[in-house]
């Protein structure tokens, strides 16, 4: 990995040159800017505002802009000659425990890799003393143009270091908490405990960029021509919570349905549903405790069940049935009677055929 920045972290009297080398990099997809009307890739040019010229990079420098507007130059030499010994030292100042940083003031991440076969020794022996004490040290140090605020600490075995926001520059939370006062009843509690237990934990390895990926794959197909079918719509967040429970009872069961434990669980699910918020709405509106009562293990089926639209029709689809299972064996039936006459009819007119004959002969 390429290094940012090269210097020594000051640990007391002892110097452990080191090289700054970025912990994380971005994976985000970048466009570029193009006119729409023939596709020609839209760039940016530095003009001098008052000659309305290009310039080049040699002929930027930097200034201050006064309230007035007034441009004060200020150069690479000016900024030299500043007392800043961070500029080229990683300087702690102390020990802490990790808990007392607060994760609002984490920024960007960087890895400490030893520069030199020197440094190892006294490298080794920082990272062990971090171990040990299970503590993190704060330091200050100097990058792209101003002193930085850091925090030292052992990942596997390598110091990282960890770019903090100066205390000052975080904000205070005032004015977002929720204005009114809340009451959250122990039934809501206990089913927002069930719902985090049944999401259980996960691993963070297995997370990834949906968006990314659905982006990499609209790029891919209009690349190659396809036609890009619009994504259907999800519906189901961002509406308004009308039913607290309610709500957390399907996020429950959604949840336990996506780990393949809703389908053959799902009665038992409801059952400790009621056990978990005994909780009705009266006629009025308002919540009342709802006592829980046993399940009946009887067989007899409730009226409910049975006046049901779909036992009706499964009710009168079995006598539609019956009916005409009837009409086919009356049917069946009539067909027989009559071929048993037509039999008996032609043995009978044979039997007057054959007296004739026989009278004859005698």
């Amino acid at each position: 990995m390429r290094s940012i920045w090269n210097g020594a972290i000051s640990f007391g009297l002892v110097s452990i040159p080191i090289k700054l080398v970025n912990a994380t990099e971005n994976h985000s997809i970048h466009f570029r800017q193009i006119h729409l009307a023939d596709g020609g890739r839209i760039r940016y040019r530095k003009v001098c505002e008052l000659d309305e010229e290009e310039v080049a990079g040699g002929e930027i420098g930097k200034a201050y802009e006064d309230a007035d507007g007034t441009m004060i130059p200020i150069t690479d030499e000016d900024l030299a000659q500043l007392p800043l010994p961070t500029a080229k030292t990683i300087e702690i100042v102390a020990f802490v425990p990790a808990d007392e940083i607060d994760p609002l003031q984490m920024d960007a991440a960087y890895y400490l890799s030893a520069n030199g076969v020197p440094a190892a020794k006294p490298y080794t022996l920082l990272r062990e003393a971090l171990k040990r004490s299970n503590k993190v040290a704060v330091a200050k140090y100097a990058l792209r143009g101003r002193e930085r605020l850091g925090m030292l600490r052992v990942v596997d075995d390598v110091i990282a270091m960890h770019g903090l926001l100066w205390p000052d520059e975080i904000r205070a939370p005032e004015g977002v908490a929720p204005d009114s006062d809340v009451t959250v009843r122990d039934a809501e509690l206990d089913l927002a405990d069930a719902l985090m237990d049944t999401l259980g934990e996960v691993d963070m390895d297995s997370l990834h960029d949906d968006y990314r990926e659905a982006v990499e794959e609209l790029i891919a197909a209009k690349a190659s021509g396809e036609a890009v079918q619009p994504a259907e719509s999800d519906d189901s967040g961002g509406g308004k919570v009308i039913d607290l429970i309610a709500a957390l009872e399907s996020s429950v069961r959604a949840a336990k349905k996506s780990r393949g434990e809703g389908d053959e669980n799902e009665a038992e699910n409801k059952g400790d549903m009621a056990d978990v918020h005994p909780i009705k709405k009266t006629a009025s509106g308002k919540t009342a405790q709802k006592k829980s009562t046993p399940k009946s293990t009887g067989t007899k089926k409730s009226t409910s069940s049975t006046s049901s639209p779909a036992r009706k029709t499964a009710q009168k689809q079995k006598k539609t049935t019956a009916k005409s299972t009837s009409s086919a064996s009356a049917s069946k039936s009539s067909s027989s009677a009559k071929k048993q006459t037509s039999s008996n009819a032609r043995s009978t007119t044979k039997k007057k055929t054959a007296a004739p004959r026989k009278r004859a002969s005698a």
